[in-house]
């Protein structure tokens, strides 16, 4: 059983997005066989239970937290991971923060790297180029092809043949196994929703997600039930009392639900929004609109339910016109339309849930593990690679 050393800077427990995937990812190390253990900042533990109900886990692995200070950058808190994965014996590094992928390196550690933004600062770009160039074993795992292309472009990064994986974000299959067979009016009735059509978003409520489409939609369509799930609470008392105020009855703004609970949301939805900006606000600032892999797309394709979404070039890696309409994100009438026709339309919302659901297997958290593993350390025992959408 190979041990691997993950080393993340997400904080934990929380609702960012970039934990839930940390976390994910180690659970999926971890169900392919392999040995693991998380580091993560900061001066105060978690018990496992209640990670699991927040974070959806089912297959337990050991985390331990380190202390560090905020004015250090995270280099002391790569050095104490870095130092505490060695003493465990730990045979590869699996990270997403530079600084520690770098150490390991130095360290001569194999190692896979995610990378999820462009590096930012005056050192992030300089620690990427010092990774890239190293010649030591290692695995970029970028999660977007247009993210390995933007750094290539943007920052004359160039990876050797063969250490550059692109590894998309991932979902839970067998969590979306035991939804409601009848469809979203079970779902419905098991979460004590309204019945009728019902719209659903899921996530948070930053800037870029679309929260005016979304606010044009029920204005638009008053017949039909809008579900929001997430969001930080003063994210939604913005948005309630902005539903107030424009009178919209048909609004239910749940707040945070643990990801254990947010498949069945999901499924109670009979069309599932997307609604990107341009420009897309992640929880540690900058824009990802052009690069990005949100898990809350594979969730949807896993649901089962009929997508409408922005239409953003990244976006079409995954997504086609059988999967999913698409709509120009500035267009909110493009918008008001296409619902329309997907409310009005059972058998087209049937096709595009099944072409969907139909595309999603290769997208399974486990399958994300062995393809990262595959050849590297302890490999799996599969050996394709993530289709492209054609």
């Amino acid at each position: 059983m190979t041990k691997i050393a993950c080393i993340s800077a997400s904080t934990v427990p929380s609702g960012t997005a970039n934990s839930i995937q940390a976390l994910k990812v180690c659970q999926s190390l971890a169900q392919v066989g392999a040995e693991v253990r998380l580091w993560l900042p900061g001066s105060q533990s978690a018990a496992w239970e209640a990670l699991a109900e927040q974070y959806g886990l089912t297959t337990p692995f050991e985390i331990t937290w380190l202390a560090s200070q905020a004015r250090l950058r995270r280099y002391d808190f790569a050095w104490q991971a870095l130092r505490a994965a060695r003493a465990w014996g730990a045979e590869a590094v699996y990270t997403w923060v530079p600084q520690a992928a770098l150490l390991a390196l130095w360290q001569g550690l194999p190692l896979l790297m995610e990378l999820h933004d462009r590096p930012s600062g005056r050192v992030g770009p300089w620690l990427l180029r010092q990774i890239v160039r190293h010649p030591a074993k290692k695995r970029l795992l970028f999660i977007t092809q247009a993210l390995q292309t933007a750094l290539e472009r943007e920052q004359g990064v160039r990876v050797r043949p063969g250490e550059a994986l692109i590894a998309p974000d991932g979902v839970d299959l067998e969590r979306y196994a035991g939804l409601p067979q009848a469809g979203a009016a079970a779902a419905r009735r098991r979460l004590g929703l309204p019945a009728g059509l019902t719209a659903g978003y899921t996530g948070h409520l930053y800037a870029g997600r679309g929260m005016e489409v979304l606010v044009a939609l029920a204005q638009a369509y008053p017949q039909v039930n809008f579900l929001w799930v997430g969001g930080r609470p003063t994210d939604v008392a913005v948005w309630q009392t902005r539903a107030a105020q424009l009178g919209l009855h048909n609004l239910t703004l749940t707040g945070f639900v643990p990801n254990r609970q947010i498949p069945l949301y999901q499924a109670a939805g009979d069309i599932l929004l997307m609604p990107y900006e341009r420009s897309v606000a992640v929880s540690g600032g900058g824009n990802t609109a052009d690069i990005c892999s949100p898990m809350k797309m594979f969730e949807y394709m896993a649901a089962g339910r009929a997508i409408l979404s922005s239409d953003l070039p990244v976006l079409h890696e995954v997504l086609n016109e059988t999967r999913a309409i698409f709509c120009a994100p500035e267009d909110p009438a493009a918008w008001v339309a296409a619902f329309g026709r997907l409310a009005q339309d059972a058998a087209l919302r049937a096709r595009l849930s099944a072409a969907a659901l139909a595309a999603v297997a290769p997208y399974a958290w486990q399958t994300r593990a062995q393809l990262s593993l595959a050849g590297f350390v302890g490999a799996g025992t599969l050996s394709p690679t993530f289709p492209d959408c054609p």
